[in-house]
């Protein structure tokens, strides 16, 4: 069990900091109230942009696991900045009347002051959802119910609170919206960047896979020198129990597109560069040296701005279902060939 490791979170306090600074340019509402060690702490949701009629949305997720610092701190620093282009950034203005961007940036607060994975019942949120895997998922971090002093616990009650609230608050979206991209920063796999999409929990193709390589080409044409993801289903790596947006794919009632990417930054390069981060836990997950953190918290901005970007083109409705199926062929294709 991971010990009590910081009595404020930089996370947390950069996210009240947003709120207090610029609460009159968006919405913002705590999808869950938790408290530890006497503090209340909540799972905070902002929106920016349209409200009234369904468009596309764009949600960036971080913080699902407490000891990835990184990740929330790059959804932060690019909310931070589309917060501060609003007054003059003509583009995002308009932009913004057509589309939904919403941030859920730290997922899990109570794991934040820990310093741990898990939430306060060290429970890992990625393996928390009801859904299992019909084939063989890796040892333990595929997730294990064995016992909550190991890593990747399942937990034993359902739904935790936190893993709730975000699938209760997608679903809404996913309501709401005529299509919903998520892009979910994480870290700690890896010697270069990954994007996942689903599956997860199973080999079999991800129904919105002709999606997925529409957008894979036209951002490969767009921005040829980003050429750093690797992009292909999580279960080419490894497989697991309780994937969230594996659970929000099959239970998304909507019939609007849902397109989960799982941006997993590569953070055993930073390890390599820098092999004392071995000596520290935190080190295993996040960049330590300040030029390399500046790094990777503006490594990712043209992704995140691709992904606006392609909302507000609306590039998912624009697909008709006869060019879908050709694109799912394809991807199919493409993909298996990857596999092997």
């Amino acid at each position: 069990m991971a010990r009590f490791s910081f009595e404020h979170s930089f996370e947390i306090d950069t996210l009240k900091r947003l709120i207090a600074q610029h609460q009159q340019q968006f919405r913002h509402q705590s999808l869950a109230d938790l408290y530890y060690r006497g503090e209340k702490l909540s799972v905070t949701a902002i929106e920016l942009g349209q409200q009234q009629q369904p468009c596309p949305t764009v949600l960036f997720v971080g913080g699902v696991h407490g000891v990835e610092r990184i990740g929330a701190q790059v959804i932060l620093a690019f909310l931070d900045s589309l917060l501060n282009r609003l007054p003059w950034d003509t583009h995002l203005q308009q932009l913004l009347q057509h589309v939904r961007l919403a941030f859920v940036p730290v997922v899990n607060p109570v794991g934040f002051l820990r310093g741990s994975r898990g939430n306060g019942n060290n429970v890992d949120l990625m393996r928390n959802a009801p859904i299992d895997s019909d084939e063989d998922v890796t040892f333990l971090v595929g997730g294990q119910r064995l016992s909550p002093r190991l890593p990747w616990y399942r937990g034993q009650n359902g739904m935790e609170l936190e893993t709730h609230a975000l699938v209760s608050y997608v679903q809404q979206l996913q309501q709401d919206s005529s299509s919903v991209m998520v892009l979910d920063a994480h870290s700690g796999f890896g010697l270069q960047d990954h994007l996942w999409f689903p599956h997860a929990h199973t080999r079999q193709p991800f129904e919105g896979i002709g999606y997925i390589y529409q957008l894979m080409q036209l951002f490969e044409k767009g921005y040829p020198h980003h050429s750093h993801y690797q992009l292909a289903p999580q279960s080419h790596f490894y497989r697991t129990h309780g994937d969230i947006w594996d659970y929000l794919v099959a239970s998304n009632v909507s019939g609007k597109p849902f397109i989960p990417l799982t941006l997993e930054m590569g953070s055993w390069a930073w390890v390599r560069k820098n092999p004392r981060q071995l000596f520290n836990f935190s080190g295993y997950f996040n960049p330590q040296k300040t030029h390399r953190h500046q790094r990777i918290l503006r490594r990712h901005l043209v992704l995140m701005q691709f992904i606006i970007d392609a909302a507000y083109a609306q590039i998912i409705e624009q697909i008709k279902p006869q060019q879908l199926t050709q694109l799912t062929q394809q991807a199919k294709r493409f993909w298996s060939k990857k596999a092997k």
